[in-house]
């Protein structure tokens, strides 16, 4: 553990020499802000209510889309897992999903909906495959070695499913839901750039890159980013106590 924080520090190191040789050869802050000048915006919108607002709204359009697609993407992948027509049925739904141009549908959506449920919505659309492809992994793995003995024994599939597919299911789930919930993250904030979503860090983004704040611009990806690796921290410890549980 200590060693791989240890490596996760020498990444963080690295990368931060690397801004400050990349700013000293370009040396245009319009291109390229210092760490210091970034640093320094980030502490301005720290005190800024407008970004407190912002982000409170970004992560709630990400947890919402993060909720309805796990929801929808477990519910599909049990079934799925229980009647291999089914499986068969949703395969190519699921890869015609896969493949949806992001910014089209959000600029169909935009036709239907509001800015501020288009990014949801499109999020759900992107995320519910992956959540899909996720869970029927972790519940072909679960039934592999059960599976047979349980048939043996007549067991009804609602017991199979409910105490045995997804109890043992839920700890490879997890270890992915972080992954999920971080893209689901960025895929949020390029979907509010697209749509100018009032109130949202994709909408500050804009305005920053219309007012030329690189800084404050800058400050923004940087905290996106840290929020992105928060969430996949909490969703890696979920998982490790529910892998000890199990």
């Amino acid at each position: 553990m200590k060693k791989n924080l240890l490596f996760s520090v020498l990444a963080l190191a690295l990368l931060w020499v690397g801004w400050i040789i990349a700013y000293f050869a370009i040396g245009n802050a319009y291109i390229l802000p210092s760490f210091w000048e970034t640093l320094r915006a980030a502490g301005l919108l720290f005190a800024r209510a407008d970004f407190w607002a912002a982000f409170g709204n970004t992560f709630l359009r990400t947890l919402w889309a993060f909720l309805a697609s796990f929801a929808v993407g477990v519910l599909c992948a049990v079934p799925a897992r229980l009647f291999p027509r089914l499986r068969a049925f949703l395969a190519p739904v699921v890869s015609v999903l896969r493949t949806l141009p992001t910014m089209a549908v959000i600029l169909i959506l935009l036709l239907w909906t509001s800015p501020a449920a288009a990014p949801v919505v499109v999020v759900s659309l992107v995320l519910a495959p992956a959540v899909y492809s996720a869970a029927l992994t972790a519940l072909d793995g679960a039934g592999e070695e059960y599976g047979e003995l349980a048939a043996a024994y007549g067991v009804s599939k609602k017991r199979l499913v409910l105490q045995m597919y997804l109890p043992l299911a839920a700890p490879a789930l997890l270890s992915q839901a972080g992954a999920i919930l971080s893209m689901g993250l960025k895929i949020t904030v390029s979907a509010e750039v697209l749509a100018s979503t009032y109130r949202s860090l994709g909408y500050m983004m804009q305005n920053a890159k219309l007012a030329v704040e690189m800084p404050e611009l800058l400050a923004l990806t940087l905290l996106a980013v840290l929020l992105g690796f928060l969430l996949e921290g909490a969703c890696a410890l979920i998982s490790k106590k529910a892998v000890k549980r199990a």
